[in-house]
Protein backbone atom coordinates (compact mmCIF):
# COMPACT_ATOMS: atom_id res chain seq x y z
CA UNK A 1 0.00 0.00 0.00
CA UNK A 2 1.50 3.32 -1.09
CA UNK A 3 2.11 6.04 1.47
CA UNK A 4 -0.05 9.15 1.27
CA UNK A 5 1.49 12.22 -0.39
CA UNK A 6 3.44 14.46 1.96
CA UNK A 7 1.88 17.48 0.32
CA UNK A 8 -1.47 17.47 -1.47
CA UNK A 9 -3.20 20.45 -3.09
CA UNK A 10 -6.54 20.46 -4.87
CA UNK A 11 -8.12 23.31 -6.87
CA UNK A 12 -6.12 26.00 -5.06
CA UNK A 13 -7.11 29.63 -5.73
CA UNK A 14 -5.55 32.88 -4.55
CA UNK A 15 -6.35 36.46 -5.59
CA UNK A 16 -5.22 39.91 -4.50
CA UNK A 17 -6.81 43.33 -4.90
CA UNK A 18 -4.34 45.98 -6.07
CA UNK A 19 -5.55 49.55 -6.64
CA UNK A 20 -9.10 48.28 -6.89
CA UNK A 21 -8.19 45.62 -9.46
CA UNK A 22 -8.46 41.91 -8.63
CA UNK A 23 -5.37 39.93 -9.64
CA UNK A 24 -5.74 36.16 -9.81
CA UNK A 25 -2.35 34.99 -8.54
CA UNK A 26 -3.09 31.23 -8.50
CA UNK A 27 -5.75 29.35 -10.46
CA UNK A 28 -6.93 25.76 -10.17
CA UNK A 29 -3.64 24.45 -8.73
CA UNK A 30 -3.43 20.67 -8.25
CA UNK A 31 -0.21 19.24 -6.86
CA UNK A 32 1.00 16.10 -5.08
CA UNK A 33 4.51 15.81 -3.65
CA UNK A 34 5.49 12.37 -2.40
CA UNK A 35 7.88 11.78 0.53
CA UNK A 36 11.46 11.92 -0.73
CA UNK A 37 10.72 13.82 -3.95
CA UNK A 38 12.76 16.72 -5.29
CA UNK A 39 10.45 19.05 -7.24
CA UNK A 40 11.34 22.31 -9.01
CA UNK A 41 8.68 24.94 -9.70
CA UNK A 42 9.72 27.41 -12.39
CA UNK A 43 8.17 30.48 -13.93
CA UNK A 44 8.81 34.11 -14.87
CA UNK A 45 8.40 37.06 -12.53
CA UNK A 46 4.72 37.59 -11.72
CA UNK A 47 3.74 34.02 -12.50
CA UNK A 48 2.66 33.27 -8.92
CA UNK A 49 5.78 31.46 -7.66
CA UNK A 50 6.13 33.54 -4.50
CA UNK A 51 2.43 33.29 -3.72
CA UNK A 52 2.57 29.51 -4.07
CA UNK A 53 5.69 29.35 -1.89
CA UNK A 54 3.98 31.33 0.87
CA UNK A 55 1.01 28.97 0.82
CA UNK A 56 3.18 25.83 0.70
CA UNK A 57 5.12 27.21 3.67
CA UNK A 58 1.93 27.95 5.65
CA UNK A 59 2.82 31.66 5.62
CA UNK A 60 -0.44 32.40 3.80
CA UNK A 61 -3.70 30.56 3.15
CA UNK A 62 -5.61 30.12 -0.12
CA UNK A 63 -8.94 31.77 -0.90
CA UNK A 64 -10.37 28.43 -2.01
CA UNK A 65 -9.30 24.85 -2.49
CA UNK A 66 -7.62 22.39 -0.17
CA UNK A 67 -4.02 22.01 1.04
CA UNK A 68 -2.97 19.10 3.22
CA UNK A 69 0.53 18.71 4.66
CA UNK A 70 1.26 15.37 6.29
CA UNK A 71 -2.49 14.75 6.27
CA UNK A 72 -3.28 17.99 8.10
CA UNK A 73 -5.65 20.46 6.45
CA UNK A 74 -3.96 23.86 6.72
CA UNK A 75 -7.05 25.69 5.46
CA UNK A 76 -8.75 24.89 8.78
CA UNK A 77 -5.91 26.19 10.98
CA UNK A 78 -5.57 29.50 12.80
CA UNK A 79 -2.37 31.55 12.96
CA UNK A 80 -0.97 29.80 16.03
CA UNK A 81 -1.63 26.35 14.60
CA UNK A 82 0.04 27.33 11.32
CA UNK A 83 3.09 28.65 13.19
CA UNK A 84 3.41 25.39 15.12
CA UNK A 85 3.10 23.34 11.93
CA UNK A 86 5.71 25.50 10.15
CA UNK A 87 8.23 25.09 12.94
CA UNK A 88 7.72 21.34 13.17
CA UNK A 89 7.34 20.28 9.53
CA UNK A 90 8.95 22.90 7.25
CA UNK A 91 12.46 24.24 6.73
CA UNK A 92 12.96 27.41 4.67
CA UNK A 93 15.95 28.52 2.59
CA UNK A 94 15.69 31.96 0.99
CA UNK A 95 17.65 33.84 -1.67
CA UNK A 96 18.77 36.53 0.80
CA UNK A 97 19.76 34.03 3.54
CA UNK A 98 17.63 35.92 6.14
CA UNK A 99 20.24 35.44 8.87
CA UNK A 100 20.15 37.58 12.02
CA UNK A 101 23.01 40.04 11.34
CA UNK A 102 24.36 40.49 14.88
CA UNK A 103 24.08 36.82 15.75
CA UNK A 104 26.68 34.09 15.27
CA UNK A 105 26.19 31.17 12.91
CA UNK A 106 25.59 28.90 15.90
CA UNK A 107 22.97 31.20 17.42
CA UNK A 108 21.25 31.63 14.05
CA UNK A 109 20.87 27.87 13.74
CA UNK A 110 19.63 27.62 17.32
CA UNK A 111 16.76 30.07 16.71
CA UNK A 112 14.10 27.58 15.45
CA UNK A 113 14.88 25.32 18.42
CA UNK A 114 14.13 28.18 20.83
CA UNK A 115 10.64 28.45 19.32
CA UNK A 116 10.32 24.67 19.58
CA UNK A 117 10.97 24.90 23.33
CA UNK A 118 14.29 23.00 23.28
CA UNK A 119 16.57 23.71 26.26
CA UNK A 120 19.83 25.62 25.79
CA UNK A 121 22.22 22.67 26.18
CA UNK A 122 20.31 20.43 23.78
CA UNK A 123 19.72 23.11 21.16
CA UNK A 124 23.39 24.13 21.19
CA UNK A 125 24.38 20.50 20.68
CA UNK A 126 21.93 20.10 17.77
CA UNK A 127 22.96 23.39 16.15
CA UNK A 128 26.66 22.60 16.41
CA UNK A 129 26.18 19.12 14.93
CA UNK A 130 24.11 20.49 12.04
CA UNK A 131 26.68 23.18 11.21
CA UNK A 132 29.49 20.62 11.33
CA UNK A 133 27.45 18.48 8.93
CA UNK A 134 27.42 21.50 6.57
CA UNK A 135 31.22 21.75 6.80
CA UNK A 136 31.10 24.85 9.00
CA UNK A 137 32.61 23.52 12.22
CA UNK A 138 35.24 26.27 12.13
CA UNK A 139 32.69 29.05 11.54
CA UNK A 140 30.40 28.51 14.54
CA UNK A 141 31.01 31.91 16.09
CA UNK A 142 31.33 33.98 12.93
CA UNK A 143 28.74 36.68 12.22
CA UNK A 144 26.97 36.66 8.84
CA UNK A 145 29.11 39.55 7.55
CA UNK A 146 32.21 37.45 8.28
CA UNK A 147 31.00 34.64 6.02
CA UNK A 148 31.15 34.22 2.25
CA UNK A 149 27.86 33.98 0.37
CA UNK A 150 28.19 30.22 0.12
CA UNK A 151 28.95 29.89 3.84
CA UNK A 152 25.99 32.12 4.73
CA UNK A 153 23.67 29.98 2.63
CA UNK A 154 25.02 26.83 4.31
CA UNK A 155 24.21 28.40 7.68
CA UNK A 156 20.70 29.08 6.37
CA UNK A 157 20.40 25.46 5.22
CA UNK A 158 21.63 24.26 8.63
CA UNK A 159 19.00 26.44 10.31
CA UNK A 160 16.34 24.94 8.03
CA UNK A 161 17.44 21.38 8.85
CA UNK A 162 18.05 21.61 12.59
CA UNK A 163 14.41 20.87 13.47
CA UNK A 164 14.48 17.79 11.19
CA UNK A 165 11.59 18.98 9.00
CA UNK A 166 9.70 16.71 6.65
CA UNK A 167 9.75 19.36 3.88
CA UNK A 168 12.44 21.80 2.73
CA UNK A 169 11.25 24.83 0.74
CA UNK A 170 14.07 26.52 -1.15
CA UNK A 171 13.17 29.89 -2.71
CA UNK A 172 15.83 30.88 -5.31
CA UNK A 173 18.55 29.47 -2.99
CA UNK A 174 21.35 30.27 -5.46
CA UNK A 175 20.15 33.76 -6.40
CA UNK A 176 22.80 35.64 -4.39
CA UNK A 177 25.89 33.51 -5.03
CA UNK A 178 28.30 33.01 -7.91
CA UNK A 179 28.16 30.12 -10.36
CA UNK A 180 30.67 27.91 -8.54
CA UNK A 181 28.95 28.41 -5.19
CA UNK A 182 25.57 27.80 -6.81
CA UNK A 183 26.83 24.40 -7.99
CA UNK A 184 28.06 23.58 -4.47
CA UNK A 185 24.71 24.48 -2.90
CA UNK A 186 22.77 22.42 -5.43
CA UNK A 187 25.13 19.47 -4.88
CA UNK A 188 24.41 19.74 -1.17
CA UNK A 189 20.63 19.75 -1.80
CA UNK A 190 21.09 16.76 -4.11
CA UNK A 191 22.87 14.86 -1.35
CA UNK A 192 20.22 15.74 1.23
CA UNK A 193 17.55 14.43 -1.11
CA UNK A 194 19.28 11.31 -2.45
CA UNK A 195 21.17 10.16 0.64
CA UNK A 196 18.82 11.26 3.42
CA UNK A 197 15.47 11.21 1.62
CA UNK A 198 14.65 14.84 2.41
CA UNK A 199 11.64 16.11 0.46
CA UNK A 200 12.53 19.34 -1.36
CA UNK A 201 10.41 21.84 -3.26
CA UNK A 202 12.61 24.33 -5.11
CA UNK A 203 11.41 27.64 -6.54
CA UNK A 204 13.69 28.93 -9.29
CA UNK A 205 13.76 30.73 -12.63
CA UNK A 206 17.07 29.11 -13.64
CA UNK A 207 17.02 26.06 -15.89
CA UNK A 208 20.46 24.89 -14.71
CA UNK A 209 19.29 24.92 -11.10
CA UNK A 210 15.97 23.23 -11.91
CA UNK A 211 17.80 20.36 -13.66
CA UNK A 212 18.83 19.05 -10.25
CA UNK A 213 15.21 18.24 -9.43
CA UNK A 214 13.68 14.91 -10.39
CA UNK A 215 10.42 16.60 -11.46
CA UNK A 216 9.97 20.06 -12.99
CA UNK A 217 6.75 22.08 -13.05
CA UNK A 218 6.08 25.46 -14.65
CA UNK A 219 3.84 28.27 -13.40
CA UNK A 220 2.33 30.46 -16.09
CA UNK A 221 -0.31 33.08 -15.32
CA UNK A 222 -1.09 31.35 -12.05
CA UNK A 223 -1.57 27.89 -13.57
CA UNK A 224 0.71 24.92 -12.97
CA UNK A 225 1.96 22.90 -15.97
CA UNK A 226 4.33 19.99 -16.42
CA UNK A 227 7.76 20.98 -17.71
CA UNK A 228 9.10 18.82 -20.51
Amino acid sequence: MNAAPLLQIRDLQKAYVLDGVTIQALRDIDLNVEPGEFVAIMGPSGSGKSTLMYILGCLDVPDAGNYQLHGQDITRMDGDQLATLRNREIGFVFQNFNLLPRTSALENVETPLIYAGIGKTERRKKARATLERMGLGERLYHLPNQLSGGQAQRVAIARALVTQPSLLLADEPTGNVDTATSAEIMTLLDELNRQEGLTIVLITHEQEVAKHARRRLFLRDGRLEMQA
